[in-house]
C-alpha cells in the first residue's frame, strides 16, 4: 500500500516534464477551470489519490486546470447525476453515461478500449459453487445503482431464490477482501480484477458493454472538448503514465460515440429516481 502511494506520487511529480513535448500541439483554447467527476468506485481519499496523476496530466497537457470531485458514494453519485450537478466532465461506466447523454445531452469524448463485464467469484472454501449453491449466502458488491449492483440482481431473478447482498464494499477490491476474511461467501468484481485473484472461483461473468466514458457536458466549450480529447486519446504513448492507467484496468481510452452506449440506461430502471 505504501509502495503504491509512493508510486502514484512520483508518477504525478513528473508528469509536467514528461508531457511538456506533448503540450503545443494539444492547446486549443485559453486555459480554464474544469470539474471531472469520477464515479465513487474507491472512498473519496482513495479516489482522490487515484486520479490525481490523470489530472495532473489533463492539466499539464492542456493547460486547463482540472478539479476533481470524488463523490460520498453511489447515492450521492446518482443524485447528482439526477440532478445534472454543474460539472463539466464525469467518467462513469456505460449505464450512467447513457443516462446523461439521454436526459441531459452530455457529449461522450472517449471510453477505454476494453469493454466492461463483471465476474462472480466465489470463495474456494466453498465446494462446487454455482448460482444456486449461493441461494442464502452472502454476495459482496458495491452499493446501487453501479453496474455490478445491478447485474448482479439479473444474476437471481427469482425472489424465492435470493442470495443476500451486502452491499458494503467501499471498492470493488474491498469486496473481495471481505471475502478473504470471511464476512462474505462471494463478490462481483469487474473482470478485470478476475486475474489478481486466481484463488477465488469465477462462477458466471456478464454480458459485455462499452468502457466506462468521459462525458462532456452541454454547456461545454468545444475548443476545451477537442482539448481533452486530444491529450486523452495520446495518454498511453506516455510511458510514466502505465501506473495510472494500470490502477483503473485500463490501456488506453479510445474515441467515443453515443450510439455505442444506446440503451444501456436500462441497466437503472429498477433503481430509485430513474424514470
Amino acid at each position: 500500500r505504501v509502495m503504491k502511494k509512493l508510486r502514484l506520487r512520483l508518477v504525478a511529480a513528473g508528469i509536467l516534464a514528461a508531457v511538456a513535448a506533448l503540450a503545443p500541439g494539444l492547446r486549443g483554447a485559453a486555459a480554464a477551470e474544469l470539474t471531472l467527476m469520477v464515479e465513487p468506485s474507491y472512498p473519496p481519499d482513495q479516489a482522490a489519490e487515484v486520479y490525481k496523476p490523470l489530472v495532473d496530466y489533463l492539466a499539464a497537457t492542456t493547460k486547463h486546470q482540472i478539479k476533481l470531485v470524488t463523490p460520498r458514494n453511489y447515492h450521492f453519485f446518482w443524485r447528482d447525476l439526477r440532478q445534472n450537478t454543474a460539472v463539466d466532465l464525469v467518467f462513469a461506466e456505460a449505464h450512467f453515461t447513457d443516462f446523461r447523454i439521454k436526459r441531459f445531452n452530455a457529449e461522450p469524448l472517449v471510453r477505454t478500449a476494453e469493454k466492461t463485464s463483471y465476474t462472480l467469484l466465489a470463495s474456494d472454501q466453498l465446494e462446487n459453487p454455482t448460482l444456486a449453491t449461493l441461494f442464502g449466502r452472502s454476495i459482496v458488491t458495491m452499493p446501487s445503482p453501479s453496474l455490478g449492483f445491478a447485474l448482479l440482481i439479473e444474476l437471481f431473478p427469482n425472489p424465492m431464490s435470493q442470495p443476500n447482498i451486502l452491499s458494503t464494499a467501499a471498492s470493488w477490491r474491498d469486496g473481495v477482501e471481505i471475502v478473504f476474511g470471511g464476512e462474505g461467501d462471494a463478490a462481483i468484481v469487474p473482470t478485470w480484477l478476475k486475474e489478481q485473484y486466481p484463488n477465488l472461483v469465477p462462477i458466471q461473468t456478464s454480458r459485455e458493454f462499452p468502457g466506462a466514458a468521459i462525458t462532456a457536458s452541454a454547456g461545454l466549450d468545444g475548443s476545451i472538448r477537442s482539448d481533452i480529447t486530444a491529450a486523452l486519446l495520446t495518454l498511453h504513448e506516455n510511458a510514466d503514465m502505465y501506473s495510472v492507467l494500470a490502477e483503473i484496468g485500463v490501456t488506453r481510452f479510445e474515441p467515443a460515440t453515443a450510439a455505442e452506449y444506446e440503451g444501456a440506461e436500462k441497466m437503472l430502471k429498477e433503481f430509485y429516481g430513474y424514470d
